[in-house]
C-alpha cells in the first residue's frame, strides 16, 4: 500500500505543480452532496479507493483503524464479526462506499441522536497536503489528545482540507436488547413527547415521526440491557413492532431508502431540542426532532431565515433543476467563515482541493 500512497502524493504534487485542482473521490456515492462539481475541464479525479485495507483492530481496546479508501462494507462486516459497531450508523449509499467518505461527510443515521455526531469517534487521522507530504493528527486512543480538534475539525469537511489518507476511530459493543415501538401522534404531539423523553432516563436509541393519513406516527427505538429497555418501553407504551418490520423500517431511513427520500427538492433541517413544527410542509422527523426532513420547493433564503430564527441551520440535502445554483449548505457567521477561511488557509492555501464543495468562498 505504500506504493499507492506514494502514487497519490505525486499526483498531489503534480497537479499543484501545474495549477491544476484535485477533485477527491472515493466509491463515488456521495458526490450529490454538497455543491456541485465543476462542469470545465479544470479539475481532476484524485481516486482514493485504491489506498484500502484495515490497519489494525483491537476489539477488546473498542479502537479501528482503517484506510481512507477501505468499503464501508467491509469495516462493518469485521466490526459485525466482534459484536461491535459504528455508534452513529451512517448511511450506506451503495457497495463503494469508503471509509473516507463517510468521514469527509459527516452524515449519521437513526442512533446519532443517542450516540452523538461522528466527530465524537474520531480518534486519530492521516491527511495530505497540498505539497503530497502526509501529516498525522491524534492517536489511537481516547487520551492522547494531541491534534485531537484538527482530525475532529476534519470531519464534515468535503474534502477542502485535504483527502484523507487513514482515520482511527472509537467504535462500541451491539446493544444486548432492542425493541421499536409506534404511537399515533400528531406533529406537535409528537414533539413534545420526545421532548419529555429527553429529560428522562430512557435508553431511546432513535425517534422518527412521519405524517399520515390520521395525523401521524411516531417510532421509538429502545436500545441497551433488557431491564433498561422494558421499564422504557413501559412508560412511552404504544405498539410493538414486530423485530422484523422495526429492522426494515430503520435499515430504510438509515440508508435513505425509504420513499420519502426520493422527493426533489429535499432539504436536511437541523434544529436544537424542543423547536416548534416548521409549518412548511411534508416532513419527516428524525433525533428527537432536531433533525427534519423537508420536501418540497422553498425559497431557500425565506426557509433559512426561517430555521436561524429557530437556532438552527437548513442544508439542500438533493436539488432540482429549480435550485440547482443554490448553495447546498447554511451560509456561516462572519466570524466562523474567518476560522474556516484561515484553516483553509494552513492546510491549503492554493485552493487545490474540491472547490466550492462546502462554500462557494473555498
Amino acid at each position: 500500500m505504500e506504493s499507492v500512497l506514494s502514487g497519490l502524493s505525486e499526483q498531489v504534487a503534480a497537479a499543484r505543480a501545474a495549477g491544476h485542482r484535485l477533485v477527491i473521490r472515493g466509491g463515488g456515492t456521495r458526490l450529490f452532496y454538497g455543491d456541485p462539481l465543476p462542469e470545465d475541464d479544470s479539475c481532476a479525479w484524485l481516486d482514493m479507493s485504491t489506498y484500502r485495507g484495515i490497519v489494525d483492530y483491537e476489539p477488546a481496546e473498542l479502537v479501528l483503524t482503517a484506510r481512507a479508501g477501505t468499503p464501508l462494507a467491509e469495516v462493518e462486516a469485521v466490526l459485525d464479526g466482534a459484536g461491535q459497531m459504528l455508534a452513529f450508523e451512517p448511511p450506506r449509499f451503495g457497495p463503494g462506499d469508503t471509509l473516507g467518505g463517510c468521514m469527509a461527510t459527516a452524515l449519521a443515521g437513526p442512533r446519532r441522536m443517542a450516540a452523538g455526531p461522528v466527530s465524537d469517534y474520531i480518534l486519530g487521522t492521516r491527511l495530505m497536503r497540498a505539497d503530497g507530504e502526509v501529516m498525522r493528527f491524534g492517536g489511537e486512543v481516547m487520551k492522547n489528545v494531541a491534534g485531537y480538534d484538527v482530525s475532529r475539525l476534519l470531519v464534515g469537511s468535503m474534502g477542502v482540507l485535504g483527502p484523507l489518507v487513514e482515520v482511527s476511530l472509537k467504535v462500541v459493543p451491539r446493544p444486548r436488547s432492542e425493541i421499536t415501538l409506534a404511537l399515533a401522534l400528531d406533529e406537535a404531539e409528537a414533539l413534545r413527547s420526545c421532548t419529555r423523553w429527553r429529560s428522562r432516563p430512557m435508553p431511546v436509541s432513535a425517534t422518527a415521526w412521519l405524517p399520515d393519513g390520521s395525523g401521524g406516527r411516531l417510532n421509538v427505538r429502545l436500545s441497551g440491557n433488557e431491564s433498561a429497555v422494558h421499564a422504557g418501553a413501559a412508560e412511552i407504551g404504544g405498539e410493538l413492532l414486530e423485530p422484523e418490520k422495526a429492522d426494515a423500517f430503520w435499515l430504510s431511513l438509515r440508508d435513505q431508502a425509504h420513499g420519502f427520500f426520493r422527493q426533489r427538492p429535499l432539504w436536511r433541517v437541523m434544529l436544537p431540542p424542543g423547536a416548534p413544527p416548521l409549518g412548511s410542509g411534508r416532513e419527516l422527523h428524525e433525533w428527537q426532532g432536531c433533525l427534519r426532513w423537508l420536501g418540497g420547493t422553498h425559497d431557500p433564503a425565506a426557509l433559512r431565515a426561517k430555521v436561524r430564527e429557530l437556532g438552527g441551520w437548513a442544508s439542500l440535502y438533493h436539488r432540482d433543476g429549480a435550485l440547482a445554483a443554490s448553495p447546498a449548505f447554511h451560509p456561516l457567521a462572519p466570524a466562523v467563515m474567518r476560522v474556516q477561511r484561515r484553516l483553509k488557509q494552513q492546510l491549503d492555501p492554493g485552493g487545490l482541493f474540491n472547490p466550492r464543495r462546502l462554500y462557494p468562498e473555498f
